[in-house]
């Protein structure tokens, strides 16, 4: 076990700060800090990003029952995700952290650059059945810092009435050329093709990957010729008329929103959009995004991660551990899929259960099976300096003001420099 190295927190809560996240929080059940009570029994501190599930939810009750299951209670305090981000930062230079933080997948990375979270190896937390894909957005040099409790990802959502008086078979769409061929028809017959978040901001990055990983192209280096490639498709979709200029500002609501008129054959989003469009006023379907060159491209992963920061009482482990593997069997990852309706086990057994209970999320599965960590390829903290810096290429971009390929010359010079 690692002690955390408080300069080396200090400074990442200062690049935080900076960055504008919010500090205030909305507690579910009173302020966190770890507790003083001994291993067996007490109370145990949890911290995760759901403010909007208050202590009567489902998710507070299922984390109430794991803590039972270990012997303890569980005090639980919720933050927003920028702000959980920031106070774990802060309570381990002041010494409080909780004894489990859920975190966003990118986050990880983050916190365990400090040293202030323990590894899963260390605590003898098996991490073998999860899929390789999904845990490595908690992997930093070759050492894995969490267990996910699911996860969401990226397709295409058709409205199925649109494609039909188009004559175009979803099912026909294979790659890049085959879905220009779809919206030429879709644009033929009148309607409106394609909507997208491309907007400057994490998730205008977000909803770019599918395609930019689907080019082959790497966050490494932005300004190759794949990259270009993947940039110039969505460019071209407004310069043909294919997607509207509003992409340039839309986020995955907006653009959610706009699809849900019903005007658009396609829209780019999320797992956490399956209910809302089983509630359309028009019928749905869902494919994988393809790749240019056929394939589903991998689209990047959302979804949380159980991670155990480094406490003094180095007692508190054990049981922490139980709670940790009691959210996270096979029963447990399906429980949080359907508690959520938005996250897909991140383990085969887990998705062949969920799929027993609701075989209409196979394509969810099937993406998350094709899906990719932000900071996958050990990138870590390079990440978000490198995401600005592709975003702010996209917005050039979409608005005209720079071609792709000099969009993206100016993105690899600003990230190379970012995170040299």
């Amino acid at each position: 076990m690692r002690l955390v190295k408080s300069a080396r927190v200090a400074a990442m809560v200062g690049v935080l700060a900076l960055s504008g996240g919010a500090l205030a929080a909305c507690s579910s059940s009173g302020s966190g800090g770890s507790s003083t009570s001994s291993a067996a029994g007490g109370t145990y501190t949890w911290w995760d990003p759901y403010p909007q599930h208050d202590a009567s939810s489902d998710w507070a009750k299922r984390v109430d029952t794991c803590g039972t299951a270990a012997g303890v209670s569980i005090k639980r305090t919720a933050y927003d995700t920028t702000a959980l981000t920031n106070q774990a930062l802060l309570a381990a230079q002041q010494g409080t952290s909780p004894d489990i933080i859920l975190l966003d997948n990118p986050a990880v990375s983050t916190l365990a650059s400090t040293g202030m979270l323990n590894t899963t190896e260390s605590l003898g937390l098996d991490t073998s059945n999860i899929d390789p894909n999904l845990l490595a957005a908690g992997v930093m040099d070759n050492k894995t810092y969490g267990i996910p409790i699911g996860a969401n990802t990226l397709a295409l959502y058709y409205n199925k009435t649109i494609l039909d008086e188009a004559g175009v078979d979803p099912a026909s769409i294979k790659d890049w050329a085959s879905l220009n061929a779809a919206l030429a028809k879709v644009k033929a017959a009148g309607k409106k093709g394609i909507t997208f978040a491309g907007i400057g901001t994490e998730e205008g990055s977000f909803q770019f990957l599918p395609w930019f990983w689907g080019a082959g192209a790497k966050l490494t280096n932005l300004d190759s010729s794949q990259a270009i490639s993947a940039l110039s498709l969505w460019s071209d979709w407004l310069n043909k008329g294919y997607a509207p200029n509003s992409v340039i500002t839309n986020s995955q609501n907006t653009t959610w929103e706009e699809f849900l008129t019903g005007s658009f054959a396609f829209g780019e989003n999320g797992t956490w959009q399956v209910n809302s469009a089983a509630k359309a006023s028009f019928p749905t379907g869902v494919i994988q995004i393809p790749a240019e060159n056929g394939g589903a491209a991998p689209a990047p992963t959302g979804g949380e991660f159980l991670t155990i920061p480094v406490q003094k009482d180095t007692a508190r482990y054990a049981t922490t551990k139980k709670i940790v593997e009691c959210m996270t069997t096979t029963a447990g990852q399906v429980k949080t899929a359907t508690t959520f309706a938005y996250y897909i086990p991140p383990t085969a057994a887990g998705q062949a259960q969920l799929l027993a209970e609701d075989p209409s999320l196979k394509p969810w599965v099937e993406a998350v099976k094709a899906a990719k960590g932000r900071t996958s390829d050990n990138l870590g903290t390079k990440y978000p300096k490198i995401s600005e810096a592709m975003w702010t290429a996209i917005q050039k971009a979409l608005s005209g003001s720079l071609s792709p390929a000099d969009a993206l010359a100016q993105a690899q010079q600003a990230a190379a420099k970012a995170t040299s």
